[in-house]
């Protein structure tokens, strides 16, 4: 038997593990806070090794205004306030940006630089920081119609590539916001007795955007006689991915914000494989024929392939995937995956990829563009009209609750600050305690 279920039929000899940001305390505040600037551990296991599954929700919201409920009476509750603006008990908002501003990072076998270095919404398939619900074979993702096709809505994310590692797993979270990130999650695992087989590759996922692409036409209507210029080369793509080693390309997401208001495809995907100059190994025949789809993309989500945001749905945004899972993209030296951005390059459209692969250690340099440059393009929001001066029999006591306004906020803002501090540093010792209990595994299983 051979197929993705025949590992069911055969024992093995393994052990099944996990970390997760249970309330260690026995109470149900099942989640981490992670604050500010912070970087926190989320597993740290000894091998040999496999990462099996990786799910996690999170919230990071911006407060606008004093709530009535005060923070200390909350602070060991499970954040249950999921409760409207419009009723004045609370005043707060997602940060539209924060599944750009958080990183995943995961290391293997003790390597100076990190495997998976990408933004935290794009790993899972994210894109735009606006989530919506899909499923694929290497990635799923769970939300809310409420929470749905919104830049920082909630969501459930999940990730079943499998992550073997020979010595060590270290995966952590790096918020690079200004506000905590709260976070729940599972990592699970199994472990291993006698160390990995030489053939192992290890999992690999790095993010690139360009914002814009450089175009030389992004005025030229798409698909037009003008734009059907020869393109004999890679010169200009897109990069999806380049790196050097021995292992297997096995897909992408690739979120677009397309601001001519045409078509953002067309464009040749190309593989350029180990000795390749011109023509490479693989030249395909347009963007929405490499993510498997045709005359454009279609709302739908297949194990391989599929369409997570739509067009139809938020105007001018798109965000893809193809996994080669069952047809992976094998290179023995080196690799380099680039599509153009429209025909031979002609618009200057907004790309971010995440790009996945499994390669021989050690691991490639990873780099990421600093937060700034990160973040979604979104819609500018309406500026809010200054206040007008109140009603001369008013203007007393509206200054008087201006102030008390003022004073207020600042009060509860503090509060806020402090609970964060606790909560972060009880994340903290349950980050020990987790690294700890993974450690009494592995001595158990020798």
């Amino acid at each position: 038997m051979n197929g993705p279920l025949s590992s069911l039929t055969s024992l093995r000899d393994a052990r099944s593990a996990r970390v997760s940001s249970w309330d260690q305390r026995g109470r149900n505040q099942d989640n981490w806070t992670i604050g500010p600037g912070e970087t926190r551990v989320l597993a740290d296991l000894e091998g040999p090794g496999q990462i099996a599954h990786i799910w996690t929700t999170q919230f990071c919201r911006r407060q606008f205004g004093p709530g009535l409920l005060d923070p200390y009476d909350t602070d060991t509750t499970a954040p249950v306030l999921e409760i409207h603006n419009a009723l004045g008990l609370n005043w707060e908002q997602p940060d539209p940006d924060y599944y750009r501003k958080v990183l995943l990072k995961i290391t293997w076998d003790d390597q100076p630089g990190p495997a998976v270095l990408v933004p935290l919404g794009d790993f899972f398939g994210v894109g735009h920081s606006m989530p919506n619900s899909y499923a694929s074979a290497l990635f799923t993702v769970s939300a809310k119609p409420e929470e749905s096709l919104i830049f920082g809505g909630s969501a459930a994310l999940n990730s079943w590539a499998p992550m073997p590692f020979n010595s060590r797993a270290l995966i952590e979270i790096v918020n690079e916001n200004d506000l905590p990130l709260v976070m729940y999650f599972y990592i699970d695992y199994e472990l291993f007795r006698r160390p990995l087989p030489e053939d192992t590759v290890y999992f690999h996922a790095r993010w690139t955007r360009s914002s814009p692409c450089s175009g030389w036409g992004p005025d030229l209507q798409t698909n037009s006689p003008q734009t059907n210029v020869a393109h004999l080369s890679d010169d200009g793509n897109f990069v999806i991915l380049e790196t050097a080693g021995t292992g297997h390309y096995v897909g992408c997401n690739l979120s677009v914000h397309h601001r001519q208001g045409t078509w953002w495809g067309e464009g040749d995907d190309m593989i350029l494989i180990d000795d390749d100059t011109w023509p490479p190994s693989m030249h395909g025949t347009g963007t929405e024929d490499y993510f498997n789809h045709a005359w454009g993309m279609q709302k739908n989500a297949f194990p391989y392939h599929g369409t997570i945001v739509h067009e139809s749905d938020v105007p001018g945004y798109s965000v893809t995937y193809r996994q080669h899972v069952v047809d992976p993209v094998r290179f023995t030296s080196r690799i380099k995956v680039s599509i153009e951005h429209g025909h031979a390059n002609h618009l200057s459209d907004d790309w971010a990829a995440t790009a996945y692969w499994y390669q021989t250690l050690p691991s490639p340099p990873a780099t990421i563009l600093p937060v700034e440059r990160r973040l979604p393009a979104r819609p500018p929001a309406a500026e809010q009209p200054p206040a007008a001066p109140p009603p001369p029999d008013l203007a007393a006591e509206v200054t008087r609750m201006r102030a008390e306004y003022a004073a207020r906020f600042q009060a509860y803002a503090d509060k806020l600050d402090q609970r964060t501090l606790r909560r972060a540093e009880r994340s903290r010792a349950e980050s020990a305690a987790n690294a700890a209990h993974a450690a009494n595994i592995r001595r158990r299983f020798r």
